[in-house]
């Protein structure tokens, strides 16, 4: 992730309405996003890195009937439940329509059941059966939830909300929500990003980081769900992280096609090193310059041993070509890169051409690991030739280093 892409700054240099953090934010004239902004994350999930926090969105729709679209993360209940009663003022509250059941959007949920006892629950099936084990205490859910199914629609006046099911996107439970009057797709984790509603930073590179590392296995499921949202006039994406979108609404939903069909979305090289004592580094600078002479478009080096991993990955799914570089360890591979490959199997990595680096001063085997893990995924190609290094470069490794440089930059 390079945020002084001129790409990316050019692309998106104005998401839409920024909040301060302080207040509910009108999207339209009767929805509202009451979501808050969590500055003190520093650590998504438990693994992913926050530099500004995170944003859990939650939307009030005020209309003859009152509607609340999923509820925030049990860290700031007091706060957004705050701003749901500055928003719904004297009124009650008549719907509560959950798309997704995760603790980050559910992990204020019993605290909404209590406060307004008589509102009326929409869901999916498979939602409910989350809440009952999210809830457990909740004895009088089945009188409360209906289940809805693909187009089921709820009426709130001049609203009306239409569900589509989006399983898999990234949990199986999950639906999203198209009002119809305001041409509003409420997306749930779709469209999302790191940080919060009104960081001061590029929407691409942290939609990107996000989407890869979180719902990156399931592109299949996205593109099924793009399918669904293609035949609707959307106008504007209301996600559960990040900011909500209204302007030049089709370039985020041609990101998340480019993203879900695993095609690269830039022409580039990215080097992964893995180095323990500095001479594999050195081996993957010295083919970043070679790579950089030999006129490949964007050439990007990421170092396992002091960078975010995520962004890696990241990375990864955004340039067509890659260079693994790392050690042999314990007569395999050096674990940051063994950690690395595990990642982009699960997220379903291919459709690349991969170079791989390897060193070792008396038994290499990291490039048969490298080797063996790459064949496990889709149409990946393995680009010849392997360099080996012994402990550090010397004129033949240099010149098959030169070699695969010329051939990665074809």
């Amino acid at each position: 992730m390079q945020y002084s892409d001129l790409e990316d700054n050019r692309f998106e240099q104005d998401f839409g309405r920024k909040g301060n953090g302080t207040m509910i934010e009108k999207v339209m004239d009767s929805v509202y996003n009451i979501g808050v902004n969590d500055r003190d994350c520093t650590m998504f999930e438990g693994q992913y890195h926050l530099e500004n926090g995170m944003a859990y969105n939650s939307y009030l729709i005020l209309d003859e009937k009152t509607a609340v679209v999923d509820s925030v993360d049990a860290a700031v209940t007091e706060e957004w439940m705050s701003r749901l009663k500055e928003g719904l003022k004297d009124r009650s509250l008549d719907y509560i329509v959950i798309q997704h059941m995760e603790p980050d959007h559910s992990g204020s949920l019993q605290v909404l059941l209590d406060t307004y006892p008589d509102a009326k629950i929409l869901c999916t099936a498979a939602a409910l059966n989350m809440m009952k084990q999210f809830l457990p205490t909740a004895s009088d859910l089945a009188q409360r939830v209906t289940a809805v199914k693909e187009k089921d629609t709820l009426e709130l006046g001049s609203h009306t909300l239409t569900f589509l099911m989006a399983p898999m996107v990234h949990w199986p439970e999950v639906m999203v929500s198209y009002d119809s009057s305001e041409k509003i797709l409420f997306s749930a984790d779709a469209f999302g990003k790191f940080g919060t509603r009104d960081a001061d930073e590029d929407w691409t590179c942290e939609a990107r980081r996000y989407y890869f590392n979180i719902v990156g296995k399931y592109g299949a499921q996205v593109q099924a769900l793009l399918k669904k949202t293609g035949e609707l006039d959307v106008k504007t994406i209301c996600p559960l992280h990040g900011p909500v979108l209204d302007r030049d609404v089709d370039r985020y939903i041609e990101k998340y096609r480019i993203w879900s069909s695993y095609e690269p979305e830039d022409r580039g090289v990215l080097i992964v090193c893995a180095s323990a004592h500095g001479n594999t580094l050195a081996a993957a600078k010295e083919l970043k310059q070679l790579l950089e002479q030999a006129g490949v478009e964007k050439v990007v080096l990421s170092d396992l041993t002091k960078e975010d991993i995520h962004e890696a990955v990241e990375d990864a799914f955004r340039y067509d070509r890659l260079v693994l570089a790392a050690i042999s360890y314990d007569a395999g591979l050096f674990p940051a890169m063994e950690e690395f490959l595990r990642k982009l199997q699960i997220k379903g990595y291919q459709k690349r051409r991969v170079g791989i680096v390897e060193n070792g001063s008396w038994a290499p085997s990291a490039g048969r690991v490298m080797k063996a893990m790459l064949e496990e995924l889709k149409n990946i190609e393995i680009v010849e030739p392997m360099v080996t290094i012994r402990s550090s470069l010397n004129a033949d490794s240099r010149t098959k280093l030169a070699e695969l440089a010329g051939a990665m930059a074809k």
